[in-house]
């Protein structure tokens, strides 16, 4: 069955990827970003891949511009049938060097863009007592990171939120959550890390520095023959099971790395259905 998507963040990687590998599968998308400058790469692979989706500006930091967004959608095709939370950011600095406007840029962009968009829809798919809002996570929401403490915190925040909505959300109005947690993406993570740590000041020469460049050298010495990392359109393909699945679960990860990874906080329920239940049950029985 055909159905609508939204998609946030789809100016390149994994956003681009499950855009078109949505309009592929038959589905029609609706393929958003802050800045529609950026579309041009999107619009390459739209157009290498044959498909033909529709983009539209949405700027998870912006109420306005999600509310804008959704009721065009709703305007046009009286429902949406997935929401894909995909628009995030790295962030790669220890506490004592952030700034606090720094961590709440990445709190807002990573949780509250999060919040926003799923406030947004979630109305409309009550009404229709059907939808699936699927948030891509990362491994560091279920594991902290070295230097990555400020994004964990807010992919762990993510979960939780993700989790509570669906532990009575998904029984009362048919509404599924799940939980995408990749771990590295190829070509992607060290240029990216290396990029965002220069625009926010650099390396600092104290006793950190060492720290760091262990941490960055493994990331780069890893990007080549390590299944760590994964291509975007590996990813994508994951999210599309779970658009495809009827009985979705509520965390997934992406890859044989990601579940041994995580192996020690998931093993007794990997997919996060059994603690659904149990909450359920004490809470709500």
């Amino acid at each position: 069955m055909s159905k609508i998507i939204l998609i946030t963040g789809t100016s390149s990687g994994l956003g681009s990827s499950v855009a078109v590998q949505a309009a592929k599968s038959g589905h029609t998308v609706y393929a958003s970003m802050r800045n529609l400058e950026k579309r041009s790469a999107l619009d390459d692979l739209a157009a290498q891949e044959k498909v033909d989706l529709s983009v539209v500006q949405l700027d998870v930091q912006d109420t306005a511009s999600i509310n804008a967004a959704v009721d065009a959608i709703i305007e046009k095709e009286g429902r949406i049938d997935v929401l894909i939370n995909n628009a995030g950011a790295g962030f790669v600095r220890t506490t004592e060097q952030a700034t606090e406007e720094e961590i709440k840029w990445v709190m807002d962009v990573n949780l509250m863009g999060v919040v926003r968009c799923t406030k947004a829809v979630i109305p409309h798919m009550r009404v229709a007592r059907a939808g699936h809002i699927i948030t891509v996570s990362s491994v560091g929401g279920l594991v902290g990171q070295p230097f990555n403490e400020i994004y964990c915190a807010a992919k762990y925040a993510v979960e939780g939120f993700s989790e509570a909505l669906a532990c009575y959300v998904t029984p009362s109005f048919g509404i599924n959550f799940t939980l995408v947690e990749p771990g590295g993406i190829q070509s992607e993570f060290a240029a990216s890390v290396l990029k965002q740590v220069a625009a926010t000041g650099g390396m600092l020469d104290d006793e950190y520095l060492p720290i760091l460049q262990q941490y960055i050298g493994g990331a780069e010495s890893r990007q080549d023959g390590s299944d760590i990392y994964q291509t975007a359109e590996q990813v994508a393909g994951v999210i599309m099971n779970c658009i495809e699945s009827e009985n979705p679960p509520i965390r997934t990860r992406t890859s044989e790395w990601g579940e041994q990874f995580t192996r020690l906080k998931t093993e007794l329920d990997p997919t996060g259905l059994k603690q659904q239940a149990a909450v359920i049950e004490q809470f709500l029985s």
